[in-house]
């Protein structure tokens, strides 16, 4: 005899483990970057914000600011939609939040082909403590305003979303930080209604209905498991991170966070440039044809390089039985002389500046070739000095390598500043910038210094190197690439001068650095550089001489006056 028999089974499956993947941001604030942050921001939202500083082609970004959650990317999306055809930067300041939305919106931003940059907004009209204040946002959801990277920060979650960018800058003021990724398992009780028939006296389920769930309690884990490592390293290489990342991340606890040193983050591909100083967040790259007025970085009138075709090079050196490394060099010397202006060999001004009224800042403007008899004329020029400590401001497309092995030594002996810069002497004419007539007879030579535009090439990165510190502005820092022979000494000086050998050695041999410059974030990884120029400041204005006073012109310490390279946070 069949029949059926239906009943109410209640908590048949009693704890089913549901997951989903979430970062969880300090409860207490650990670091110097993480005390400036919120408590707590409300979810992520997206305003198109005009620059509020200029009159007319004024740049535009879109300003991401926020908590990352679960619909944080389908309200990205809708942004996007309304940009058009537009590539607008996207500006993240984020404590982070939903690890698989980072991904979507990082997804999002790279496939449309825009760039990412860390930094806040303020709307023009907004009180201080509300700079994102919903009065200054037109209906449209446009605003007019401008960024600041002092502070700014994207932790956690964020900096996924922010790998998206086909270009990732950030500034030495604003801050990268990353964590472990919490996993947060929630149990679940679960009540089914199942129907059974008996079928030769045994029971057989012919339905089954979900009617009701509750929840049994919570539990979490730092540990990444292989599903989400996976997920995270294919991540990664989707965006050309390195995986790298995954063990900075892995070294601080949630309630924690790890500060990624700018040298770390340009190395693994977390950022691939660093803001200059007259660089803002959301300030687009400089397209190749981009003209002179456009406001954008990298600009090409100011940040021109030498190219050199390293394949060709090398097939020419081998032909002609030269070694591919020297023909390089060779290369590399030759296309900066035809590039540049021809100069004479380096020779030594005292410079007064010459638009001030009293207590005036002084430097020691090194400018032209470096000879072999360019020391001994550096020596003699040092002694006039009597002990005063100036600093050496640069402009030199190089040349000899011992010469400049034994200046930058006799730099570092004295304890001196160096830096790239243009010194401009009073009515000479551009083909005579250092004309006889400007010159004092006795004395310092009034004049100006500029550090937009300056040029240090080849060997006298060498001699830059030296300084202490040694800083510059938005000037060009030239490639030196030693022969055979040349080698060990050239490394060995490296080391003398506390600057990473390794690491230029490496990069020297990577296809990206075949190039006649070196960009200011690379000569902040190496040491070749340990600071950049404010932008109100010029060369030669952070020494002064022993008798100077207090003054806005010249300020006592030198220390004050410094940008940090890198963030170091206890």
């Amino acid at each position: 005899m069949r029949f059926a028999v239906s009943f109410f089974v209640k908590y048949l499956f009693s704890l089913i483990l549901l997951s989903s993947f979430l970062l969880i941001l300090p409860i207490a604030a650990t670091s110097q970057a993480a005390e400036q942050k919120q408590a707590e921001q409300p979810p992520m939202r997206f305003i198109i914000v005009r620059n509020s500083l200029c009159q007319e082609n004024c740049p535009e970004w879109i300003s991401a600011e926020g908590r990352i959650t679960a619909d944080t990317p389908a309200r990205f999306r809708k942004i996007l939609k309304k940009m058009g055809e537009r590539k607008l930067p996207v500006v993240f300041r984020s404590e982070g939040g939903d690890v698989d939305a980072a991904y979507a919106m990082g997804r999002m931003i790279r496939k449309t082909g825009v760039e990412t940059a860390v930094g806040g907004t303020r709307l023009k009209g907004c009180p201080v403590q509300d700079t994102l204040c919903d009065a200054a946002i037109a209906k449209d959801g446009t605003a007019a305003g401008y960024t600041y990277s002092a502070g700014a920060y994207c932790f956690s979650a964020c900096p996924l979303a922010f790998a998206g960018g086909t270009s990732r800058v950030a500034s030495q003021w604003s801050f990268i930080g990353v964590h472990q990724i919490t996993t947060i398992y929630n149990r679940v009780r679960v009540s089914y209604r199942i129907e059974y028939k008996i079928v030769n006296g045994k029971k057989k389920e012919i339905s089954r209905k979900e009617i009701g769930r509750t929840a049994a309690g919570q539990s979490s884990s730092t540990k990444l498991g292989k599903k989400a490592n996976a997920a995270l390293t294919a991540y990664l290489k989707e965006m050309g991170v390195s995986d790298d990342v995954i063990d900075m991340m892995m070294s601080a606890t949630p309630d924690n966070i790890h500060i990624v040193p700018a040298a770390d983050a340009l190395r693994t591909g977390l950022m691939t440039d660093m803001l200059a100083y007259n660089e803002w967040p959301g300030m687009p790259l400089c397209a190749p044809d981009a003209a002179a007025e456009t406001v954008c970085r990298r600009h090409p009138a100011a940040a021109a390089s030498v190219a050199v075709a390293a394949p060709v090079v090398a097939a020419a050196a081998e032909a002609a039985g030269v070694p591919a490394f020297k023909a390089s060099a060779q290369n590399t010397a030759a296309q900066a002389s035809e590039s540049l202006p021809k100069t004479q060999p380096m020779d030594f001004l005292l410079m007064s500046n010459g638009n001030c009224q009293e207590e005036c800042k002084q430097w020691i403007s090194a400018d032209g070739d470096i000879t072999p008899d360019t020391p001994a004329r550096l020596k003699a020029f040092l002694e006039t000095l009597g002990g005063r400590k100036l600093p050496v401001v640069l402009q030199s497309n190089g040349g000899d390598m011992d010469a400049a092995f034994a200046m930058g030594r006799m730099i570092r002996a004295a304890g001196l500043e160096t830096s790239i810069g243009k010194t401009q002497l009073p009515n000479c004419p551009k083909l005579d910038p250092r004309c006889k007539a400007s010159i004092a007879k006795s004395g310092p030579t009034e004049g100006e210094v500029f550090a937009g535009g300056g040029h240090c090439l080849s060997t006298c990165t060498l001699v830059l190197m030296s300084g202490m510190p040694r800083i510059v502005g938005y000037s060009n820092i030239g490639l030196v690439r030693p022969t055979t022979a040349e080698y060990t000494k050239f490394f060995a000086y490296f080391d003398e001068m506390g600057v990473s050998g390794k690491t230029y050695e490496t990069m020297m041999l990577g296809t990206s650095i075949e190039r006649g410059n070196i960009v200011r974030s690379q000569a902040l990884e190496l040491g070749i550089i340990n600071g950049i120029i404010p932008n109100d400041d010029e060369p030669g204005m952070h020494v002064c001489g022993p008798e100077a006073r207090e003054s806005l012109r010249c300020p006592r310490k030198a220390e004050a006056e410094i940008v940090p390279a890198t963030v170091s946070v206890n």
